[in-house]
């Protein structure tokens, strides 16, 4: 692979997440080819940037033009249909042989893409999910978990670096995702015990609002406290990830851990409320709305 310098990057997937780790692609001055399945326009980017990406029309088209696609993109058969499906990635990736998914998806989905990526083109699959939500991906902090091959990986990591603070390599392909499931987890379950915390505290006429300062310091402080409590308190204006989304991640945790008959009985309690808050209309909500959510 050429130096990173060199690269012309694609990106696939202007949504919330995206849109700021593109963003940060061109404030380092990387050449960046944008497809994205919403139709938002490149010149969105030049709102922060001041520079403008350059439109592709289709996924081929933007491999066609570019060294390595970068994707982040809501689920499965979404990637697929980019990667695969009528004017998809392989189809144009005479030049493109290497794709980094920042995509969270099921391990076993993801050794089928790469291995139909590898047989199809020749070329890498990096599956490379990222932890720290919008905020991270706007300050260029993300944690990147990243599986496949290792000399790859190594090469990507100075353009990563354009928005993630940490790239590690789990393993082989697949390993980067089982290791987002691990972090989701840890993420949601804390989540949910940061919901019930402030549901006590309201119970018991404490004023929730000084709980996240009073705690900070100690063995329950966390960086989740401090941004989720005061967002169940006061609920954001704008999600920065939502109920639905956590809901799809612990639906993977769910298949991953039969596969390797695992038990698992807090991930699945937890995502047992969050099942009842989708039905009960609160699934675009932010995620710390899960505090408004009853539980059977």
């Amino acid at each position: 692979m050429s130096p990173v310098a060199r690269l012309a990057v694609g990106f696939c997937g202007l949504g919330r997440m995206g849109l700021p780790m593109a963003q940060r692609l061109l404030h380092a001055g990387h050449e960046l080819h944008l497809w994205s399945r919403s139709g938002v326009a490149p010149e969105v980017l030049g709102h922060t940037t001041g520079a403008r990406g350059i439109a592709c029309a289709s996924p081929a088209d933007l491999a066609a033009r570019c060294d390595v696609v970068l994707l982040c993109l809501a689920d499965a058969h979404a990637v697929e249909a980019v990667a695969f499906g009528a004017r998809g990635l392989a189809q144009g990736a005479a030049r493109a042989r290497v794709v980094v998914d920042h995509s969270t998806l099921e391990p076993s989905t993801t050794k089928r893409l790469a291995a139909r990526w590898r047989d199809g083109t020749g070329g890498h699959w990096i599956d490379a999910p990222v932890s720290g939500g919008t905020a991270g991906a706007r300050a260029g902090t993300l944690a990147v978990m990243a599986g496949g091959d290792a000399p790859t990986i190594d090469n990507l990591r100075e353009l990563l670096s354009a928005y993630a603070a940490r790239v590690t390599r789990m393993g082989d392909s697949g390993a980067g995702q089982a290791a987002k499931l691990v972090n989701q987890i840890i993420v949601m379950t804390t989540i949910a015990g940061i919901a019930e915390a402030t549901r006590l505290a309201r119970g018991a006429g404490v004023d929730a609002a000084r709980v996240p300062a009073a705690l900070q310091g100690g063995w329950a402080d966390s960086v989740l406290l401090q941004t989720l409590m005061p967002r169940m308190l006061e609920p954001p204006a704008e999600a920065s990830g939502t109920i639905r989304t956590m809901l799809k991640d612990l639906d993977a945790v769910e298949s991953f851990a039969a596969e390797h008959a695992l038990r698992l009985p807090v991930a699945g309690l937890v995502r047992r409320w969050l099942t009842q808050a989708v039905a009960q209309g609160l699934g675009d909500s932010d995620i710390s709305q899960i505090v408004r959510a009853p539980l059977d």
